[in-house]
């Protein structure tokens, strides 16, 4: 499996922290070599291309719409065969299912697929006034979710729980993947490293569950290293 794109010029964690991002927020085109990121934040994709020397602009979609978004299209026949080796498709979004990732790099695409579509979530429980953490993420497959909670077992020793919303103008469910806050910090400490590139508002928070002392005790959805 490779795991070095020369022609992209990324490789290692970066790589795998790109293939976590697309994995959640992108999208393969049908021709066979574009590739889409998108993202409500504009200042993370010029971050990102910047830092990973990607050669594209930052454009606008769905212009003057309720759906207006950021996107940055890496146009690379290469790359594209590569994520589909690994994986991903075109219209990946309901059937996606496990992603061929590297046991030494799974935290960093891990900490991609939390940057795209996951939620770091801090409150205040109303009856014992504790700090409330939770991680959330979110997918359209169950096949995905699926697969991604148990890879975070087998990893990280965590254990979550999955939910299935629906709702009658959705065509489709959505799953979530969620953490308590004793999880949640076990996850954030081992993707948010030192130095580790992510989206800087999801390093701020991430950062700020690891920092919370109030209200942690030994939690079920952590699993005992026999």
């Amino acid at each position: 499996m490779p795991q070095k794109r020369k022609d992209l010029k990324i490789e290692g964690p970066n790589l795998w922290y790109l293939v976590g991002l697309i994995t959640s927020d992108g999208n393969l085109s049908k021709d066979g070599r574009h590739v889409d990121i998108t993202s409500k934040e504009k200042g993370f994709l010029e971050f990102l291309i910047e830092r990973f020397d990607i050669p594209n602009k930052v454009c606008i979609k769905n212009r003057g719409t309720d759906k207006e978004a950021c996107r940055i299209q890496i146009s690379n026949k290469n790359f594209y065969e590569f994520l589909k080796s690994i994986g991903l498709m075109p219209n990946k979004s309901l059937v996606i299912s496990k992603i061929k990732v590297p046991g030494k790099y799974f935290i960093d695409f891990l900490r991609g697929i939390i940057d795209g579509d996951g939620s770091i979530r801090r409150w205040i429980h109303p009856a014992n006034l504790h700090e409330q953490w939770s991680l959330r993420i979110y997918s359209g497959s169950e096949k995905f979710i699926i697969w991604l909670k148990y890879t975070v077992e087998n990893y990280l020793n965590c254990n979550g729980r999955i939910h299935a919303e629906f709702k009658s103008t959705w065509q489709n469910p959505v799953y979530t993947l969620k953490y308590g806050k004793m999880a949640a910090k076990v996850i954030l400490r081992k993707c948010y490293y030192k130095n580790a590139f992510g989206m800087h508002r999801k390093i701020d928070l991430a950062y700020k569950c690891l920092e919370a002392t109030s209200g942690w005790h030994n939690s079920k959805t952590l699993i005992a290293v026999q």
